[in-house]
């Protein structure tokens, strides 16, 4: 694991630098990037099955399944997204096999058709994922890079406009698919998660970790699938990290009423928003949904971006691209 600097002087540098940080990303209200939600809870919410090891991708496989696929990405456009995440969390070759490359390439083309008639100037991000559980990094292989290049590759000649490497609990296996990532070309973002108790990764760690993947071409770094109610700690840790910074959290134990089946309605999204609002407090400029949040969920956070721009005197914008 990464260390984190110690002692008075470290402190008062990174202190300095976070305080830099979140006042540069203060001032860019009107370009703060709304991210989509989740694909697989809300495939599961919608009644489509989403079995191991394909989970979310499993939809790929049959029209009934890229419909809601589709329908899914469109409603998160509507609601307000500008950054749409492809159906490729698990479209690789230890989870899908042969059909691994056709399936990435579906994914990609149902979330541009989806949101090209909302807004054609939305953007697309393929998704790479840990291979294996991201709640495990434990179960991180040795060898990663190959299968990670293969991944970034296909989904660079499918034609995303990013390249999200996500839900990662291993340091060490983000960073390889980072780099990886990044050779391709295509713009690159990293988001490292805590997992569902907020334990896998402490804040000081994900803080080094951002630092270390924007020295290595991250054009963004986030935090992602860990409770909204503990995501505080972990932006606030992002905001010296020297690149624009976000997290799109999950919903957190059902009982906190934030989302979840039965959970999805506008007095849970307005209390998901209202959690985000910190994390732009604290110089966010990229926030969106994770497991357990909807398409509510989006169009309150859309509302409260917008709400924030408006209170600045500047007007919304369509952008996917964060500064």
């Amino acid at each position: 694991m990464l260390k984190e600097p110690s002692g008075p002087v470290a402190q008062a540098a990174q202190a300095a630098q976070a305080a830099q940080a979140a006042q540069a990303a203060q001032a860019a209200h009107a370009d703060v990037v709304v991210l989509d939600g989740p694909l697989g809870t809300e495939l599961a919410a919608r009644g489509l099955e989403t079995p191991a090891p394909l989970w979310s991708a499993a939809a790929l496989l049959d029209a009934r399944g890229c419909d809601a696929v589709r329908a899914i990405h469109r409603d998160y456009a509507r609601a307000g997204a500008a950054v749409h995440t492809a159906n490729t969390f698990r479209t690789r070759r230890r989870q899908a096999g042969a059909a691994w490359a056709e399936l990435a390439a579906r994914a990609v083309a149902l979330a541009r058709e989806a949101v090209r008639d909302v807004d054609p100037r939305h953007r697309v991000a393929g998704s790479i994922a840990p291979l294996e559980d991201c709640y495990r990094p434990d179960l991180s292989p040795a060898s990663a890079r190959q299968e990670h290049r293969e991944l970034a590759q296909a989904l660079a000649s499918a034609g995303v406009d990013v390249l999200l490497c996500e839900t990662f609990p291993h340091v060490g296996e983000a960073l390889v698919a980072l780099e990886e990532a990044v050779a391709t070309g295509v713009e690159a973002w990293v988001s490292f998660t805590a997992g569902p108790g907020a334990d896998l990764l402490s804040p000081e760690d994900i803080g080094v970790a951002a630092r270390e993947a924007a020295a290595r071409g991250a054009r963004a770094v986030l935090v992602n699938c860990t409770p909204a109610t503990r995501t505080l700690a972990y932006v606030e840790r992002l905001a010296a990290c020297g690149v624009p910074f976000g997290a799109y959290a999950n919903a957190g134990a059902a009982s906190e009423g934030l989302g979840w089946r039965g959970g999805q309605g506008s007095s849970a999204a307005a209390r998901y928003a209202d959690l985000a609002r910190r994390w732009l407090e604290a110089g966010a400029t990229i926030v969106g949904g994770c497991c357990g949040t909807g398409p509510a969920h989006i169009a309150a956070l859309r509302a409260l971006v917008d709400e924030r721009a408006h209170g600045a005197g500047l007007a919304r914008g369509p952008s996917g691209s964060p500064r």
